[in-house]
């Protein structure tokens, strides 16, 4: 990536990307521990799951996890409105509108990347939206939809949402092929174009346009970070998660982020308070961890030994204990944790 321009913000802009089935609190509070200063989204929430479900299952989260934004999936501007007070009322710093994914299912509710094709009715969400809250609502898009020539069909929609307010969008740097590719070959099979999201930016100057797709080590992020309001890490931030405590070191100057075995340790309490409160199987929150040591000696038998013992009735949280006992030098501190649940 042509590194054009300086970013001259204090504070860089790095996120989590929001994803299903992955980006749980659970998850939120893992990566926290590896990055203090990166930004977190949930997983995507439809509006009529809000409205007519479990509010409280869906929007509680801890609050070391700000700063966090909540994902909303939906197409009708009032119910819209109404979630982003939610996520107000539940304290989240900011709500995000899903026009990006092209899972069928998605689409079959009228939400997420089919949503581009319909600029005027984003723009009405996100106005109505605007309306409803005191906190940031930003949106999240690819650069096009289908047949549809990138620029050109980028331009329109960030000249059309951002006359209803929208001030912030994170760009995924690739076309959404609505159909004919599932959602994993919509990640991999459309090339990355970051020149497209650039001129986007040299375009709209006001905007802050965040580039999304394809970042994967710390050098992919500084160069982004140089030509862009910031970065959004996808899958590899969830597949290599210590990968976020690199970018804490190297993006962020903490010389001294936490050690893999010190987050590893910093979770077993955390595991024992959801267990003893909510009744959350340890299963539910291990299963995050399971690349904590990737690409580390030992990653094999951490990865197995959760992997063939987080299921099994009454395991406890100090499994991630006996897990860091099968890695040879895990890094383990003599801590008050390790004492307390050996």
């Amino acid at each position: 990536m042509e590194q054009k321009k300086k970013n001259t913000n204090i504070q860089p802009y790095v996120s989590v990307a929001p994803m299903m089935d992955w980006t749980d609190r659970h998850c939120r509070y893992f990566h926290r521990l590896l990055s203090p200063n990166i930004r977190l989204f949930t997983e995507m929430v439809t509006t009529g799951a809000l409205i007519h479900g479990d509010r409280d299952r869906f929007l509680r989260f801890d609050p070391s996890e700000h700063p966090v934004v909540l994902q909303l999936g939906g197409d009708d501007p009032a119910a819209l409105a109404q979630c982003a007070k939610m996520a107000e009322d539940y304290g989240y710093d900011e709500v995000n509108l899903n026009c990006g994914c092209p899972s069928d299912r998605v689409q079959s509710g009228n939400f997420g990347a089919c949503l581009m094709s319909q600029p005027e009715l984003v723009s009405d969400c996100v106005a109505k939206m605007i309306n409803a809250t005191t906190i940031p609502v930003t949106v999240k898009c690819r650069i096009a939809i289908d047949n549809e020539e990138e620029l050109p069909f980028l331009t329109k929609y960030l000249k059309e949402v951002s006359n209803a307010g929208c001030e912030e969008f994170t760009v995924h740097a690739r076309k959404a092929w609505l159909k004919g590719l599932s959602p994993k070959e919509n990640r991999e099979i459309p090339p990355l174009r970051y020149d497209i999201v650039q001129e986007a930016k040299t375009l709209f100057p006001d905007l802050r346009i965040i580039l999304n797709g394809g970042i994967k080590s710390c050098e992919d992020v500084q160069s982004a970070i140089e030509d862009f309001d910031g970065v959004m890490i996808g899958r590899q931030a969830y597949q290599d998660p210590y990968f976020l405590a690199e970018i804490e070191r190297d993006i962020f100057g903490n010389a001294n982020p936490l050690s893999r075995a010190e987050v590893a340790e910093r979770m077993v309490p955390y595991i024992q308070n959801q267990t003893e409160k909510y009744g959350t199987p340890p299963k539910t929150i291990t299963r995050h961890m399971l690349g904590l040591y990737k690409g580390q000696a030992g990653s094999n038998a951490w990865k197995r030994y959760i992997s063939e013992n987080a299921h099994l009735k009454d395991t406890k949280a100090s499994i991630l204990l006996d897990a860091l006992a099968q890695i040879p030098n895990p890094g383990l501190i003599n801590s008050d944790v390790t004492k307390e649940h050996a």
